[in-house]
């Protein structure tokens, strides 16, 4: 019997446009999801319970999670609660009832990226499915060149670190060579090594890659402001 497991294993590499999991006890409203997501070439999965959802290896898939807020067993809020706990990275977009919108208005409060009111139309649906996905995508790029940035950056040299400081910081050439007591020669010998090893073509590229970092916060953030602190 082919598992949720295995549709999502075997099909992620099909569908670039991206994964929808649906998280709903109402089978008729999963395969309306289904159905309507396949219309317009993504991939779905479906789950008849959070459960369900929650005992499945997702593997590493752009997408995003559609729920409802009212389901047996773990409601919406608790599933959607149980799931930023484990870090859950995916958008996730609820399906309300109109007199469940409180119980939507506390889950965008608690993170989730959009709700749905019932009955939805079809093409209001997608349209909410096909940004949460561009978001989850361009997140996961942004992921993959703060890596890159970061890898970058452990590749410098000690003397080279000091002197990306201070270029970042808007010292001139001049000075740096004073501040560090070498030579205005050896100065730029290091500019264009740092330039080189960041694979960037100019200081602009090399700030607004620095920015980055600063913006992503966390560790990456932190190993990184110090270079506005000179």
């Amino acid at each position: 019997m082919k598992t949720q497991t295995d549709e999502v294993q075997n099909s992620a590499g099909a569908h670039a446009k991206g994964t929808v999991f649906v998280v709903d006890d109402d089978t008729q409203v999963r395969r309306s999801i289904e159905q309507l997501g396949k219309s317009v070439g993504l991939n779905v999965v479906t789950f008849a319970s959070a459960s369900e959802f929650l005992n499945c290896d997702l593997g590493d898939v752009t997408g995003c999670l559609v729920t409802d807020v009212r389901m047996p067993e773990m409601n919406g809020l608790e599933f959607q609660t149980h799931l930023m706990k484990s870090d859950f990275r995916l958008p996730i977009i609820v399906i309300t009832g109109y007199a469940e919108v409180p119980m939507a208005v506390q889950a965008l409060k608690a993170g989730a990226f959009d709700f749905i009111q019932k009955p939805f139309q079809p093409r209001v649906l997608v349209d909410v499915i096909q940004r949460a996905i561009e978001l989850d995508a361009k997140q996961r790029n942004q992921k993959e060149q703060l890596s890159e940035i970061r890898s970058r950056l452990a590749s410098l040299s000690p003397r080279e670190s000091e002197v990306l400081k201070l270029l970042v910081g808007g010292k001139t050439t001049k000075r740096i060579a004073a501040r560090l007591k070498i030579s205005p020669t050896t100065v730029d010998f290091h500019r264009n090594n740092i330039l080189g090893k960041m694979c960037v073509d100019n200081l602009v590229e090399l700030t607004r890659a620095i920015d980055l970092s600063e913006l992503a916060g966390g560790e990456s953030g932190e190993a990184v402001n110090t270079l506005r602190r000179v």
